[in-house]
This record gives structure tokens, C-alpha cells and sequence, in this order.
């Protein structure tokens, strides 16, 4: 689940990722509306509370959330690629990944979410930490399957 869409010249990488994700793992992308209105200076809270009700209107019942921030914790692709497959073993509940607005998430985002999960301490523009998430998946995809993309520790 992402707070916006994708424009620009990442958009094709993004879909082109999201395309492969799709060989490896059910999977779906939710968009939903940044809470920023045009024009003017939007007040973060609020934005943060409306883009808060569209994120968890849209988590279907039962779903586990994690919410990929900054301050979460760091994972590398192996572990990811390891906490997929056990999930998949364990028949676990569906999973979203969500990633927030320019002014991250709010607090009621967080509280529901069971994880915290960084992709980089640094501040990525949404588009990037978009295609890097995608692109993660898509390697986990092939270390579990023990596939050539993966050039790192496995």
C-alpha cells in the first residue's frame, strides 16, 4: 500500500518490478490519496490523519501490517527473503507493506502496525523507496527460490 502514485522517470522501473513481484508473491498494489489537497501549505497532522483513515480503510480484516519508516528497524534482503518464506510455511495471514506521505505516518498507522521496518535511514523520496521496496521483493522472490539475481550472502 502506498500514499500516492508514482510519476516520473521511476515509474516505468516501479512497474517493471511490481510486474516481477507478481511471479513470486500474490501480490497487489494499493494506492491511496495523499491527504495534501492542491495548492497552499498543508497543516502534517492533518494530512497524516487523512491519509490515516484511507491506509487503514483499505488493510483487509485480519492482515498483518508493517510500516516501512525510517526509524524502523533495518532488515537485509536474506532476512526479508527468510521472514517471507517462513510466512508463506506458516500460512500466515495476508501482509501489507505500507509506505507513507511526505510527513510519514500517524500515529493510529503505527499503533496497528506489528512491525517497523526501515529501508534506508536516510529520507528517500517517495518514488525511490517505492522501486527499492519492490525491487526487495523481488529479490527475496529469487533467494528463495535460490535463483542467480541475488549476488549477496544467502
Amino acid at each position: 500500500m502506498a500514499v500516492g502514485r508514482v510519476r516520473g522517470v521511476l515509474e516505468p522501473a516501479v512497474a517493471e518490478y511490481e510486474a516481477r513481484v507478481a511471479h513470486y508473491w500474490k501480490f497487489d498494489v494499493v494506492e491511496v490519496d495523499a491527504g495534501t489537497g492542491r495548492g497552499g501549505r498543508a497543516e502534517p497532522a492533518r494530512v497524516m490523519a487523512a491519509e490515516a483513515e484511507r491506509i487503514l480503510a483499505r488493510i483487509p480484516d485480519g492482515a498483518e501490517l508493517w510500516a516501512l519508516t525510517r526509524e524502523g528497524r533495518p532488515m537485509d534482503s536474506s532476512a526479508l527473503a527468510r521472514e517471507l518464506g517462513e510466512r508463506q510455511l506458516r500460512a500466515a495471514p495476508p501482509l501489507v507493506l505500507a509506505l507513507g506521505g511526505a510527513f510519514g505516518f500517524d500515529p493510529a498507522v503505527l499503533r496497528r502496525a506489528t512491525r517497523q521496518l526501515s529501508l534506508s535511514s536516510m529520507t528517500l523520496p517517495h518514488e525511490m523507496a517505492r522501486l527499492v521496496l519492490v525491487e526487495q521483493l523481488y529479490r527475496a522472490g529469487t533467494i528463495l527460490r535460490n535463483e542467480p539475481y541475488h549476488k549477496g550472502d544467502r
